[in-house]
């Protein structure tokens, strides 16, 4: 059995331990006991990333919902130019802590890039206050839109959150969503909400077998809906 040592713990809003620990060479992140992330499967997050900032031209604003591990915000930092502005909502302000000192090495110092910008909060209070904002918004938000860990990030998938984030969308905008599985049911939603919808299923790691879902909208005028 691999052996277990938390590192640090804090506890979270609805009153689940948020433990951040090491499993051999591994760092992982657990919630209530369960593991919500760890370093051994991140190409999905990295994914994410790619296959959103492909499809728009030249993306200047992006907003990165959910810190993770950090390996998403390195993968847009790695893609986006010189003077573009990356906005990360998290809202444990733990989670962000341990990315600045025991996480750092896995992103390179990714929070500390002068492009960075880090807000401790709710995503989806960042995305209601910035219509017509961000090129990109990627959403790695709890396990997705079938398996949360949190209810309250329901909102965040619901008909109503999804209009809000078309809303935060310049035109030929991209949302991006990160999902442990398949939901045709939430690709329906994307659609009904004014997005051209892509599913992609990606390796969570490389040479695994097991696979993320990609949820990939492009902003579409409402007159063509």
């Amino acid at each position: 059995m691999i052996q277990t040592d938390v590192i640090d713990s804090a506890w979270v809003t609805d009153g689940c331990e948020f433990a951040l620990a090491r499993q051999d060479q591994d760092w992982v992140v657990r919630v209530g006991g369960r593991t919500l992330m760890s370093s051994r499967m991140h190409d999905s997050e990295e994914a994410l990333a790619e296959h959103a900032i492909e499809r728009v031209d030249d993306p200047h604003t992006v907003l990165v919902g959910g810190l993770g591990l950090g390996f998403t915000l390195r993968a847009v930092l790695d893609r986006v130019a010189d003077d573009a502005k990356v906005t990360v909502a998290e809202l444990v302000p733990e989670l962000v802590q341990w990315n600045r000192t025991h996480l750092a090495e896995l992103h390179d110092n990714a929070l500390d890039d002068r492009r960075c910008e880090v807000v401790v909060g709710d995503v989806f209070a960042t995305i209601k206050r910035s219509p017509g904002v961000f090129d990109v918004i990627l959403l790695d938000v709890d396990n997705g839109p079938i398996a949360l860990s949190h209810a309250q990030n329901q909102r965040l998938y619901s008909e109503q959150g999804l209009r809000v984030c078309r809303a935060a969308l310049k035109p030929d905008g991209v949302m991006a969503v990160w999902s442990a599985g398949p939901s045709p049911r939430f690709e329906r939603r994307l659609a009904s909400c004014g997005f051209d919808v892509e599913v992609l299923r990606v390796a969570a790691r490389k040479g695994s077998h097991a696979r993320h879902v990609l949820f990939v909208g492009k902003r579409r005028a409402l007159a063509d809906r």
